[in-house]
């Protein structure tokens, strides 16, 4: 015990000497925290639109009134045939094509139906996506408030059907309540993975290394005495990260605040056992960096914040369950939006626990006291 006594005095020091370190436990958690949920923006405003109006109708101006006023669009161009629209597209100057038929009003009350074209520009799937879907959630909108109208001529079946929604768990819709959780997971994850795999590099690079080897400090004495001060510092992230989701989002954690203390302690030591284990075999700051790095992008692309994992290629869902990024995410959301308890979240623990063991067992294995 007094052996790793001495090992931690020795690591907080170095660590509180860094201004590098200290700025990236304090600032860094608090700048991406704020800036990041702004960009990482799943809803989509000012989509580009271009009208072609051949009715010219007061129901098909009142129909434009609609989606210009609706917030999403703007538009950007309003022709008098496709041809001219499709322009528009190709130079970059329109996302999306609304085309108004011809006597789109006559039709309509003459008939009680009438179809209009949406072509959107594809080449961005998710924007082309969202705003057909956001286009076509605006025209029915109009379909219901013009029904009275219709329905005096007697042209649509009055039994309608009316559909009432209730949105579980976020009842605004507010995409900050799911990205904030993630990201901060995220963080947690770069500030844990990148310090621990840094750190017996830069030993080795200034050449302390050697004078510990020399002493008869056993191996994962100094393993444990490099992890500690790194967890500890891992949860103060985690602390002010959910103190900046409180103050600037409002999101309080709706299921047990130590359950996720005890959560994000299992992850540490998963992702720190990873980062001393990825030390160990590098030479050079360089190296771990790189390597460090290449394992980041795997898991932040494929944790399921940005892509949900359920509609990822089979092959690729595999690879998944071995991204610790994946179940803390999980646990993020089931506790913070869903109150879940430790029931709930147990198999994603014993997952974890299990990176942990293996992590840290193979970085004891794998440290070389001799060189």
């Amino acid at each position: 015990m007094r052996t790793i006594i001495i090992l931690l005095r020795k690591e907080f020091r170095q660590i509180l000497r860094n201004p590098v370190i200290r700025a990236m436990i304090l600032i860094m958690p608090i700048v991406q925290l704020i800036v990041l949920p702004f960009a990482a923006d799943y809803e989509m405003d000012n989509i580009q639109l271009g009208i072609i109006d051949n009715d010219h109708s007061s129901f098909s101006e009142m129909l434009i009134t609609n989606v210009t006023s609706s917030g999403y669009f703007q538009v950007s161009k309003i022709s008098n045939s496709y041809n001219e629209a499709f322009k528009s597209i190709e130079s970059g100057t329109s996302d999306i094509i609304l085309e108004i038929p011809k006597n789109f009003e006559k039709d309509l009350f003459r008939e009680g139906k009438q179809a209009l074209f949406i072509a959107p520009n594809a080449i961005n799937g998710s924007e082309a996506l969202l705003g057909s879907a956001y286009l076509r959630q605006i025209i029915q909108d109009f379909e219901g408030d013009i029904c009275p109208d219709v329905m005096v001529l007697g042209s649509i079946d009055k039994n309608r059907l009316e559909i009432t929604s209730s949105n579980w768990y976020n009842p605004s819709l507010d995409y900050h309540l799911f990205m904030v959780p993630g990201i901060l997971a995220i963080l947690v994850t770069m500030i844990g993975g990148f310090l621990s795999a840094l750190n017996i590099v830069k030993e080795k690079e200034v050449g302390t290394i050697e004078q510990i080897n020399v002493t008869p400090i056993r191996k994962h004495h100094f393993i444990l005495g490099k992890l500690i001060p790194f967890w500890i510092l891992g949860n103060i992230v985690f602390t002010l990260g959910t103190l900046i989701s409180w103050l600037v989002y409002g999101i309080t954690p709706e299921g047990s605040l130590i359950l996720l203390y005890f959560c994000i302690g299992v992850f540490l030591l998963a992702i720190l056992g990873l980062g001393f284990f990825i030390s160990t075999f590098c030479n050079t700051q360089q190296q771990a960096m790189l390597i460090m790095f290449f394992f980041m992008m795997i898991f932040i692309l494929m944790g399921g914040l940005f892509t949900p994992i359920e509609s990822m290629p089979n092959w690729a869902q595999v690879i998944t369950y071995f991204n610790p990024l994946r179940y803390l995410i999980d646990i993020m959301r089931m506790v913070v939006l869903k109150g879940s308890g430790f029931h709930h979240v147990a198999f994603h623990l014993i997952i974890l626990s299990i990176f942990a063991v293996v992590f840290n067992f193979m970085a004891v294995l794998n440290y070389k006291k001799t060189s």
